[in-house]
């Protein structure tokens, strides 16, 4: 018997959502920064065995909006629990249980789906304090299956597949078995730039930033690319850019390399810096990125 379906990965910002969807498919798929809020579209992998195919959202993580990008962040991680089979929700070792995390517990009641409690960065914490928060996640909701996990590390992480295969259903295989991944080249080659810019850029430029692939064509067996880093204020874009122009050549020469690993061919990378005032809050812009607007 074949199983299949669709899974939802929910959690706060920055508890290794990211991390445990790229342990699982052993690529590089989701961003991935020390940054929360580093996720802003539902990326869907496909992991296929032999008797299974499992269909991954990897969500933005919840948390209060303060502008029409986090709007449409949280929209899509409430839209996405409504058409799953699984929800793995995924946190971290606390005493007690978050306000934050009691805030989505609160949206997975009604989502009528079973929900594991995937407790994530066990390699970081004590047996005491994983226990207390076991018991804690265990008094707040009814889980169908509780798993401490290190994405890091890979510890429990097969155990964790081996559970979600359990709980599907019989079904077809949505996607080709060699296909990992539904999303276009050119947004996984905006998201490289994005994380190198995060990694680089530290806490110097915050999330105020996106990239706009302008050009993407293969010629003579090689990429030509051209892209825009976009921020918010011309300070951000002194920094970006750095002394000299060093800083914007590190990202540059960064996500250069990434992305030859991932088209597996030559690639030739220009990127500018562009200021667009405020485009977290233009529905226009965020529209042209590919962030659809959220409904009011």
């Amino acid at each position: 018997m074949f199983k299949s379906g669709f899974v939802t990965i929910i959690g706060r910002p920055n508890v290794g959502k990211s991390t445990l969807i790229n342990h699982i498919m052993g690529e590089k798929l989701s961003i991935v920064s020390s940054k929360p809020q580093t996720t802003r579209n539902n990326i869907q992998t496909i992991l296929t065995g032999e008797e299974y195919q499992i269909v991954f959202v990897d969500t933005p993580g919840m948390h209060n909006p303060r502008h029409k990008l986090g709007e449409y962040m949280v929209k899509v991680a409430k839209e996405s629990m409504n058409e799953v089979d699984i929800a793995l929700f995924v946190t971290t070792p606390d005493v007690e249980v978050r306000k934050g995390d009691l805030h989505i517990l609160e949206q997975l009641k009604s989502a009528k789906v079973p929900v594991f409690l995937v407790i994530n960065k066990i390699d970081e914490t004590t047996e005491e304090r994983l226990a207390e928060t076991l018991k804690n996640y265990s008094e707040s909701f009814e889980f169908e299956e509780i798993i401490p996990i290190s994405a890091k590390k890979g510890k429990n992480v097969d155990t964790l597949i081996e559970l979600m295969v359990k709980h599907l259903n019989e079904g077809p295989k949505y996607y080709p078995e060699d296909m990992i991944i539904d999303k276009q080249e050119r947004f996984i080659i905006a998201e490289i730039i994005r994380e190198k810019a995060l990694r680089f850029l530290s806490q110097e430029v915050p999330h105020g930033i996106a990239v706009e692939i302008l050009q993407m064509k293969e010629e003579n067996e090689k990429y030509k690319i051209e892209a825009n880093i976009m921020c918010e204020k011309d300070s951000h874009k002194g920094i970006i850019i750095g002394k000299g122009g060093e800083m914007l050549k590190k990202i540059s020469q960064s996500a250069r390399k990434s992305s030859e690993a991932f088209l597996n061919k030559r690639v030739n990378l220009k990127i500018w810096v562009k200021v667009k005032k405020d485009w977290r809050d233009s529905p226009f812009v965020l529209g042209e990125l590919g962030y659809k607007a959220p409904k009011k």
